[in-house]
C-alpha cells in the first residue's frame, strides 16, 4: 500500500478548517458541535477523528489560521520604525489607516468570527483560556500584537518628545483595545441591518481616522 505523503494530511487538514470555518460563520461559535463540522465536510466521523481528538483542537487551529492570515506586524514595525518619535502623529494616522486597510482586506466574515470568539471567552473564559493557552505565539491576535507595539513606541514617544499626555498610556492603550472592537462590531452590523443609521455606515477609514485623532490629542495634552 503505497505511502500518505504529508501533502494529503495538510490537504485534509485544510478541508475540515475550511468546513469550520464556514460552520463559524454560520452560527456562534458556542453552539457549534463537531457533528456540525463533520456534516459540512461531508466526511466519516471516523477521517475527522483521525485529524482531531476534539472541537477546540479544531477552533485551536482555526483561529491560528484567522490571526496568521489578519497579520500587521510587519506593516506596523515598519511605520514605528520609519517614522520614528519626531513623526508620531503620522505613525498614529498610518497605523491606524493600516489597521482600516487590515479589516477591509480580511472582510466582514472574518471580523464576525472573531466576534463569535470574543462571546465564546465571555461566556465560557474557562474554555476559552484553554484555547488560547494552546496558540502560541504563532497564533497571537493581531491586536494583542498591536498592543505590545504601541505601548513601548508610546512611551519612548512621550519621554524623547517631552510630551504631557491628558492619560496614561494604559488608558491610552484601552482606548485603542476598546475602540478597535467598537469599530470590528460596527462594520459587521452595518451590513446586517437596513435601517438608514446602519446600512452602509461604519466604514473603517472613517472610524479609525477617529480614533487615530483621539490618539493625538490624548497625547498631546
Amino acid at each position: 500500500m503505497p505511502r500518505v505523503s504529508e501533502e494529503y494530511f495538510e490537504n485534509k487538514r485544510k478541508e475540515i478548517l475550511d468546513a469550520a470555518y464556514r460552520v463559524c460563520v454560520r452560527k456562534p461559535i458556542t453552539s457549534v458541535v463537531m457533528k456540525d463540522i463533520i456534516d459540512e465536510t461531508g466526511f466519516s466521523h471516523g477521517v475527522i477523528y483521525r485529524y482531531y481528538k476534539e472541537l477546540d483542537e479544531v477552533l485551536t487551529d482555526l483561529v491560528i489560521r484567522i490571526n496568521s492570515e489578519n497579520r500587521i506586524d510587519e506593516g506596523l514595525d515598519e511605520i514605528l520604525n520609519r517614522e520614528g518619535t519626531k513623526n508620531w502623529e503620522t505613525a498614529v494616522r498610518l497605523v491606524c489607516d493600516l489597521l482600516a486597510d487590515s479589516m477591509k482586506r480580511v472582510g466582514r466574515d472574518m471580523m464576525k468570527l472573531s466576534l463569535y470568539c470574543d462571546h465564546l471567552a465571555m461566556s465560557d473564559p474557562e474554555r476559552a483560556n484553554r484555547i488560547a493557552v494552546n496558540l502560541g505565539k504563532g497564533g497571537q491576535s493581531p491586536l494583542v500584537y498591536l498592543v505590545v507595539s504601541m505601548d513601548k513606541y508610546l512611551r519612548d514617544v512621550i519621554k524623547k518628545e517631552k510630551l504631557h499626555p491628558v492619560k496614561s498610556v494604559d488608558e491610552i492603550l484601552q482606548f485603542i483595545m476598546v475602540s478597535f472592537q467598537g469599530i470590528q462590531s460596527g462594520y459587521v452590523l452595518s451590513a446586517c441591518f437596513d435601517e438608514e443609521q446602519v446600512k452602509g455606515k461604519y466604514l473603517p477609514e472613517e472610524m479609525f481616522s477617529c480614533l487615530a485623532e483621539s490618539v493625538i490629542l490624548m497625547i498631546k495634552g
